[in-house]
């Protein structure tokens, strides 16, 4: 979901630790790294962003259409409240103005608690038993995902790249080429996880696998990449046949 507008490539860097950990050899069948994204698909957190955005739509007069908040999912903020905008036929507003307002909103809904996707919280569990590095690869920005972390554990990622601390955000691929930077790994030896076409679309653009579990909204199939109804059931030997397949 949305991150804020801004932000510098460097920024992603600041989470350190990774060096401490025991990287599996590259030999290895399981990935060198395995790449998250957040909102949809480690929690479910779109029905938090409907009511925001739903929100300040009513603030501004009018209604989000289902049209325009489908698009929505997976775009960075600025790209949100241009189609926002659009969509109410108010594109003179300002985008900072209601990505201030946004983020100000979800800051206490995500304060009141986020709920784990299916099967999510055991996948990551396995990854992280199995002494595989993880990173968390998202369009949201960094003080949300501050708060998210509250819920998903700060130590359950040797990295988080956040949608303010790039400079191109998905479906861009430089979010995931920067968390493969950061760890340290060949992109092409990661699997990514993610729920929206703009994340598959930044994940496969980047050269990594691509595992999808759509949440809000269907995903067409797509070379390259494998779909599940969810995290359910999935566990490392799934993800290294994945890698496999990719090859």
């Amino acid at each position: 979901m949305p991150g804020g507008p801004g932000g510098g490539p460097g920024a992603a860097a600041r989470i350190g630790g990774y060096a401490h950990r025991r990287r599996p050899p590259l030999s290895s069948k399981h990935p060198a790294a395995v790449l998250f994204d957040m909102d949809g698909t480690l929690v479910d957190s779109e029905k938090l962003w409907d009511i925001a955005l739903q929100e300040l739509a009513a603030v501004y007069g009018g209604t989000l259409s289902d049209t325009a908040r489908r698009a929505i999912i997976g775009t960075s903020m600025a790209d949100s409240m241009r189609i926002l905008h659009d969509d109410l036929g108010q594109p003179e507003r300002d985008p900072q103005a209601s990505a201030e307002w946004i983020n100000a909103r979800i800051l206490e809904l995500f304060r009141s608690g986020l709920r784990w996707r299916p099967g999510a919280l055991a996948l990551l569990r396995a990854v992280r038993a199995a002494d595989i590095p993880t990173a968390l690869v998202t369009s949201s920005g960094r003080p949300l995902v501050e708060v998210a972390l509250d819920t998903l554990g700060r130590d359950s990622f040797d990295v988080v790249v956040c949608g303010d601390e790039v400079g191109a955000a998905k479906p861009h691929p430089e979010p995931y080429l920067t968390a493969a930077r950061l760890l340290d790994v060949p992109i092409e030896r990661c699997v990514a996880i993610e729920d929206s076409s703009t994340g598959v679309a930044s994940a496969l653009a980047a050269g990594a696998a691509v595992l999808a579990v759509p949440a809000e909204v269907p995903l067409p199939p797509t070379d390259g990449v494998h779909q599940l109804e969810s995290l359910t059931g999935a566990d490392l030997e799934l993800l290294a046949a994945l890698l496999a397949d990719a090859r």
